[in-house]
């Protein structure tokens, strides 16, 4: 039995053998919350006994497709009356659940930024481990959520299962064989910089995803905050803003289309993705050994001849792999993958057309701007407007289509909630780690 399997079978063991229950909390029933939903009632061990979401209805609709008995509730007494009963406590607002003394672990999956970093805030400071299937508060939000969680004894961790945690996965197995990691890579299907969430409808509705996320995925802007997040994890960069993004056929191609040679002389690992290749729900790893013996080895196990060697797995499976990453945050207060590096790279802003002074920026998978991964350097705090602050902001100037925007292109409120908890992070000294 490999090590992972090993490690999986022990964890249901373990799992199988608790007392009681993880009890869980999801905020954010989409599609994704859904599924979290769903895997919590068949994970042993692990118990939803609250949801929260803005469309209440959704909730309920999940909570009666699996047949659970539920009460909406508005305050804490009712939501902790409510799971004590054995019923899943449904409510409108986030905080609540992540409040509430009868809950283990705060899955946060909504599609909000500001109001995830609240309630990722609320969950750390009242006891609870924080387990993320949001991207974008993760990147935007990650160093001072680390450094809270730090402070309060709990765990911090983005969740598996999406490409960002299965990357890590393979980073992971490649340095513990003894590889220098080289190269983290995703495989993306399709791109176009300026898709919106008008052109993209048809594509959208054959898949069953909202407008504005299939926006996200098609114009880069996901793919982007998902590599950031590999990057502050692992000490990776990127080679240009918004990485290369080669052609490919399949992931094989990747020794053609990178000269490792040159771009490994310096010994900085580097993120990037290749575009079209097979298989299309994969994500891969280079490393690097130039042992004598080891490459003797690797090539009787037809890894190739070296000293370069291509590590792939040819699926992520979203919330089907989520729990065993929640099991470690709670049973051995584990962390998968957390900004470790600070920001190293961050997404920022391009126009995706020609805006004009007074324009209202509309966010991330909308129809003003598109996101790009760059690196950072120490003592540069705002070299762009990060992508995950474009939420109805003012351009103060015109901007042409391709051209980068700034903070000081904007006017907004720096009260706000997703800008005061942006500069907390940037304060950080989780922000700032070598």
């Amino acid at each position: 039995m490999v090590l992972s399997n090993l490690a999986n079978y022990n964890l249901l063991n373990r799992l199988k053998a608790l007392q009681s229950s993880i009890r869980v909390a999801i905020v954010g029933i989409g599609s994704m919350g859904k599924g979290l939903f769903y895997q919590c009632q068949i994970t042993p061990g692990i118990e939803c006994v609250a949801m929260a979401d803005i469309k209440v209805e959704r909730a309920i609709n999940s909570a009666v497709w699996m047949k659970r008995d539920y009460r909406v509730v508005d305050n804490l007494g009712a939501m902790e009356e409510t799971i004590r009963n054995g019923a899943i406590a449904i409510c409108e607002d986030g905080d609540l659940a992540a409040k509430c003394e009868l809950v283990d672990v705060l899955i946060e999956s909504s599609n909000s930024i500001g109001a995830a970093g609240q309630f990722s805030v609320t969950a750390l400071e009242h006891g609870k481990h924080l387990i993320l299937m949001n991207a974008e508060a993760d990147l935007i939000f990650g160093p001072y959520l680390m450094d809270l969680a730090q402070s309060n004894g709990n765990i911090y961790t983005s969740c598996d299962g999406d490409q960002y945690g299965v990357i890590r996965h393979l980073i992971d197995d490649l340095q513990l064989w003894g590889f220098e990691l080289v190269m983290a890579g995703n495989i993306k299907g399709f791109l176009d910089r300026y898709s919106n969430p008008t052109k993209i409808i048809p594509e959208a509705d054959k898949r069953n995803v909202d407008y504005h996320m299939a926006t996200a995925y098609t114009d880069g802007t996901k793919l982007c905050i998902e590599m950031a997040l590999v990057s502050n994890a692992s000490g990776l960069a990127t080679l240009v803003p918004g990485m290369q993004g080669p052609r490919a056929s399949h992931v094989r191609d990747v020794f053609h289309l990178f000269d490792f040679d040159r771009l490994w002389q310096d010994k900085q690992p580097f993120v990037d993705y290749i575009l079209g290749a097979e298989p299309g729900g994969g994500v891969f790893t280079v490393g690097y050994c130039d042992d004598d013996y080891q490459k003797s080895m690797l090539s009787y196990y037809k890894m190739g001849e070296g000293p370069f060697y291509l590590f792939y797995r040819p699926y992520h499976l979203c919330h089907i792999e989520a729990m065993a990453c929640l099991a470690k945050a709670f049973l051995d207060r584990d962390s998968l993958l957390q900004p470790i590096y600070g920001f190293r790279t961050n997404v920022y802003a391009y126009a995706k057309r020609d805006l004009r002074q007074g324009e209202k920026l509309d966010g991330i998978g909308g129809y003003t701007c598109y996101g790009l991964i760059e690196n950072l350097t120490h003592g540069t705090d705002h070299p762009g407007l990060p992508i995950c602050l474009t939420e109805e902001v003012t351009l103060k100037r015109n901007v042409s289509r391709d051209e980068k925007i700034f903070f000081s292109d904007i006017q907004y409120d720096p009260d706000r909630l997703d800008f005061v908890l942006y500069d907390e992070s940037v304060k950080s000294p989780m922000a700032r780690r070598p």
